[in-house]
C-alpha cells in the first residue's frame, strides 16, 4: 500500500460505510471517545495486517503532522455536529 497523495479508487465508498456506522453507533448512544477509540483499534489492526510497520508510523506521523498543523480541528469546525 502507498502512502502518497492518491488514495485507493474505494476510499470514498469506504469513507460512506464508515460514516454509516458512525451515525448507528450515536443513535445508539454509545460515546464519541468509545466510538472513536473502536475505530482507530480496528484501523490500526486492519493496517497491521495491511503494510509493514514503518508504513504504519508513516500514516500514524502523517496523522500526527495534520492535528499539529491544526487540519483536524478545521475539518471538524466545518461539520455540522450529529444529531
Amino acid at each position: 500500500m502507498e502512502c502518497d497523495q492518491n488514495p485507493p479508487a474505494d476510499l470514498s465508498h469506504a469513507g460512506a460505510v464508515v460514516d454509516k456506522a458512525i451515525e448507528y453507533m450515536v443513535d445508539q448512544n454509545i460515546g464519541s471517545v468509545a466510538i472513536a477509540s473502536a475505530l482507530l483499534g480496528g484501523a490500526l489492526g486492519l493496517l497491521a495486517r495491511s503494510v509493514t510497520d514503518e508504513a504504519v508510523v508513516g500514516i500514524l506521523n502523517n496523522a500526527i503532522a495534520s492535528v499539529r498543523a491544526g487540519e483536524l480541528r478545521r475539518m471538524t469546525e466545518s461539520r455540522p455536529e450529529p444529531s
